[in-house]
């Protein structure tokens, strides 16, 4: 009996005990999280919570009809909103951005009355590597840096131990019926 549970735990556990990964792993940026790109995010405090590295992606969501994403190439040109020479426009609804390499990237809304209210990003792509031995700079407007940072109010969207923790909660439950 003792071996069947011994078992039945490796089992279970096998998943949460493979291989480990090697430096970090991409992630997806949803901006402004549940809202999306919209008048009514908090852009500034969703970006202050953010780590932007290499290979990451940014995703843009929001209404195409009334709204598009304008990228720009200096920080002058973001300040100020001057929409006069983007980079590329998106304007899908949905769009999805690869940080392909390091620098600094500016992000604004394509309306210059929404820009100029704060709908916009400005991200520092760091190396890829490990998260947690390097912070990098994130602000999403001069004002931005000024103000004290806040906490966010939700957690994450990512939770790299939550399925390991069920099977192992499986696990243990099996464990007791088993031994009961």
């Amino acid at each position: 009996m003792a071996n069947m549970i011994t078992v039945m735990v490796m089992i279970i556990m096998a998943p949460s005990l493979g291989p480990k990964r090697v430096g970090a792993q991409p992630h997806q940026h949803v901006v402004g999280d549940d809202r999306g790109w919209d008048t009514s995010s908090d852009i500034a405090t969703w970006s202050s919570g953010q780590n932007f590295r290499v290979g990451d992606k940014i995703w843009f969501a929001y209404a195409a009809a009334q709204e598009s994403i304008v990228e720009l190439k200096s920080k002058d040109e973001y300040e100020s909103c001057d929409l006069r020479n983007p980079i590329r426009m998106y304007t899908d609804g949905l769009d999805s951005i690869e940080l392909v390499e390091e620098g600094i990237r500016y992000f604004v809304s394509s309306k210059s009355e929404s820009c100029q209210k704060g709908l916009k990003l400005h991200v520092e792509v760091m190396p890829s590597g490990n998260p947690d031995t390097e912070m990098p700079k994130v602000a999403a407007s001069e004002n931005s840096v000024l103000a004290d940072a806040v906490a966010p109010t939700t957690p994450s969207g990512s939770n790299p131990l939550s399925g390991n923790s069920m099977w192992l909660f499986i696990g243990l439950w099996l464990c007791i019926c088993i031994a009961i």
